[in-house]
């Protein structure tokens, strides 16, 4: 395809940034714009890996403490998101999904927990959820470092890490470039550090993600043959 033919199926805009990162060569360009895909594919990939395995851990904390049906009990009357409107926006995403659920007779805590979307698990660590919740979900991290004087592994870290983690699963979702740096050129920089934050959090969570991830985690090599357009 030519790249005028690109251009104009994506946009002149859109592949605007591809052709200032490569100097103007348009064939480069359209080469790096297939590399972004592949790397966005592979990133979602470990992405929702990622956040399958952080909605159960949080899940197995959970209901041993608030039993099987934790998260409907939460937005029921007298449950511990009820009446309380520091966390009302994630009160209404959890009672939307499970009315949507109970019309169509479908109501099970497994398809209630499908429902929610990245952002309600990352604001289960935010204050006010932490709070409500009991103060116990960084026990879904059993090999969590120790917090020392310099720096604090608290649910408010937990909770900046997940946003960034939030962030390039939205970034990606919405079909925005991850292959850039600032200013404007071919780096692979913004894409491994968000990996790098992954597989800390997987390894805190302590799971085995050389042997869970085998034969999908192809993020190094994509980026490597990114740098070389």
């Amino acid at each position: 395809m030519k790249f005028r033919e690109l251009e104009d199926i994506f946009s002149a805009k859109r592949m605007q940034k591809y052709v200032l990162a490569c100097n103007g060569d348009t064939r480069r360009a359209m080469t790096l714009y297939r590399y972004n895909l592949k790397l966005s594919q592979e990133m979602f990939t470990l992405i929702s890996c990622f956040e399958v395995a952080l909605r159960n851990r949080i899940d197995k904390q959970m209901v041993v403490h608030f039993g099987n049906d934790w998260l409907r009990d939460l937005v029921m009357p007298g449950g511990n998101f009820y009446s309380d409107r520091s966390v009302e926006k994630t009160k209404k995403i959890i009672t939307n999904a499970y009315n949507e659920l109970q019309a169509g007779g479908n109501y099970s805590h497994s398809k209630l927990l499908s429902a929610m979307e990245f952002g309600v698990w990352k604001y289960l660590f935010s204050n006010a959820h932490y709070r409500l919740t009991g103060r116990i979900l960084l026990r879904a991290f059993p090999q969590k470092p120790r917090s020392s004087a310099q720096i604090q592994y608290d649910h408010n870290y937990i909770f900046h890490e997940l946003n960034f983690i939030n962030n390039i699963r939205n970034r990606i979702a919405h079909h925005e470039p991850i292959c850039f740096g600032n200013p404007i050129g071919i780096d692979s920089t913004y894409a491994l550090t968000h990996y790098a934050r992954m597989m800390t959090l997987f390894q805190w969570m302590d799971i085995d993600t050389p042997r869970m991830l085998y034969g999908l985690d192809h993020v190094d090599r994509v980026c490597g043959k990114l740098m070389c357009i």
